[in-house]
Parts: C-alpha cells; sequence; structure tokens
C-alpha cells in the first residue's frame, strides 16, 4: 500500500469551503479524559474526524467497540492496524453505556473496527453493547454502523436481533476504486449486507455512506447511488475524502459544494428518505437530525 501511495499525486491545496477553525473547547478535553477513564475508543479521535471538535463540544460521540486496531488495511483510513488485536473487552459494552448515560444522549451510534480474526467478526459483541445501551438509555435511539462481517448473514441477523433503530454500513466509494480503498472488501458483497439487513427487519432504518474525491466520476457516484436505492437504503451520506495520515491515499480532487448539492438532488430523486450530501459530512455526523429527518419523511 506505501508504495502505491508513494506514486499518486500529490494533494491538491485545501480548499475555503473546507476550512474551519478549531478553537480549543475544555468539553472536548473533558470528553477525551472520561473516554480514557473507561478504556473507551471513538471513531472521531482514531479515524481523524474534521468534525470531532465541533461533535465533542456539543456532547456527542461515535463510539468504536472491539478495540482500537484493525486486521484490515484500506487505503483511506487512519486506524491502527494489526493482524493480532486483541481479545474483545468484556467490559467494554457496559463501560459504551456507562459513558452514553453519563453524557444523555437521545441518539448512540456505536460502529467498529473489523475483527476478522473473530469467527463471527464481532457480531456477538456489537449486539451485546447495543442491549446495554437500549437498557441504561431505554427512551434512546441506536444505531450500529457495522462492518461487512464478510458478508455472513448470521452475523448480520445476530446485531439486527438485538434490535437498533438505524442499521448502517458504508460503501466508502464506487466499485472501481475498491482495489485500491477498500482492498479487503467487494462492493457487491456490502450491497448485498444492506439488502438483507432491510429484508430481514424491515421496520429498521438502513443507512450508508460513502466518499468523495478520491478519483471517481460523476457518473460512478450516481450509479452507487442507484445501486444503493435499488438495495432498499433508507438513507445515504456523501462527504468529501480527507486524507488523515500521510500514509493513506492521497485526495484526487476536491468536490465544489454545488456538486455535493447535484448528488443530493438525484439521490432525491431515486426515492431516499434522506440524503445528507455536502463537503464535511461523515458517515455518523450529525446522526441524530439526519435521523429524525428521515424517520418524518
Amino acid at each position: 500500500m506505501e508504495g502505491l501511495v508513494q506514486l499518486l499525486p500529490a494533494t491538491p491545496r485545501l480548499p475555503e469551503w473546507l476550512r474551519r477553525p478549531r478553537p480549543s473547547y475544555p468539553e472536548v478535553h473533558a470528553m477525551k479524559s472520561r473516554l480514557r477513564e473507561l478504556r473507551l475508543h471513538t471513531v472521531c479521535e482514531s479515524a481523524r474526524c474534521p468534525n470531532m471538535h465541533e461533535c465533542f463540544a456539543r456532547g456527542s460521540a461515535t463510539f468504536m467497540i472491539l478495540g482500537n486496531l484493525c486486521t484490515r488495511g484500506c487505503g483511506f483510513c487512519s486506524v491502527p492496524k494489526s493482524r493480532h488485536p486483541w481479545a474483545p473487552d468484556p467490559e467494554e459494552p457496559a463501560h459504551v453505556a456507562q459513558m452514553a448515560r453519563s453524557m444523555a444522549l437521545r441518539h448512540v451510534v456505536i460502529t467498529s473496527v473489523n475483527r476478522d480474526d473473530l469467527s463471527d467478526g464481532g457480531s456477538q459483541h456489537f449486539a451485546a453493547t447495543v442491549r446495554e445501551v437500549k437498557r441504561a438509555l431505554p427512551d434512546a435511539h441506536v444505531e450500529v454502523l457495522t462492518p461487512d462481517f464478510k458478508g455472513r448473514q448470521e452475523s448480520v441477523a445476530q446485531v439486527l436481533d438485538a434490535a437498533p433503530h438505524v442499521f448502517n454500513h458504508n460503501m466508502e466509494t464506487v466499485p472501481r476504486l475498491y482495489r485500491t480503498v477498500r482492498p479487503q472488501a467487494d462492493y457487491r458483497q456490502s450491497l448485498d449486507v444492506l439488502r438483507f439487513a432491510k429484508a430481514y427487519r424491515p421496520g429498521t432504518l438502513t443507512k450508508s455512506g460513502a466518499m468523495v474525491g478520491l478519483g471517481e466520476t460523476h457518473a460512478e457516484v450516481d450509479r452507487l447511488l442507484y445501486d444503493l436505492r435499488s438495495a432498499d437504503v433508507d438513507v445515504v451520506t456523501l462527504g468529501q475524502y480527507l486524507q488523515p495520515a500521510r500514509r493513506n491515499l492521497p485526495v484526487a480532487e476536491y468536490v465544489r459544494p454545488e456538486q455535493f448539492d447535484a448528488y443530493r438532488s438525484y439521490g432525491e430523486g431515486l426515492g431516499f428518505r434522506m440524503v445528507f450530501s455536502e463537503p464535511l459530512v461523515r458517515s455518523s455526523y450529525m446522526a441524530d437530525a439526519v435521523h429524525q429527518e428521515a424517520v418524518i419523511a
């Protein structure tokens, strides 16, 4: 992967519409301290999300379970990699619930690293975390953002049996770029995960997201949106890819805001309940507001 990245062109200069100040909020430091006390991780920190300070300051975070070491090496992701990560922490589900309750969250988002080393991909641990959160916060909505579990329907079903309100699995990019962006994943397999999720629990809101600016064409993004709607996905998010670290893939293009508007219009025409398409959108960014708008759509 490192050799491939060196052959790619340098990342272009960050445009004005993607620049935002990063003030120091006392709430951010307090959030990080509480997370460390409970041995918890967030994708906000591990993936170097550009919205982290904003979300932490308003008392929101996306919990990342099953540790902080991923068994896959996706070109876009800055989460640390390991073929042999630590065993799942049996106290993690309860700790996530404890943290979510202390934050008085009304919408809890739970994601994870890929754990291809586990026979079920970590689905049992995922389901246990959902159940603990629902016990601690019975009035809150729970959203899961899962890996593909290598396409194993029994693992997807195990998570869905815990009855999350939203099932999210990200496509990340268009099929032509999978070999570079998601080399250990499969486009059709990810679509099948989403299709199965809706068929297995029709009342659960299904959601997916992708990044643009990796070298895809407009027509390829339109086709991705078409495929997602054909898989009966309810909500889609589109945001600009930003290179989180030097070892990751460079940005091929900074997509202009008006193109994000065009993607939103096209997606709405396909019949999605909600298309959240803006440069700084991430799959779990403003997830509570996205869920609320999708439910009333």
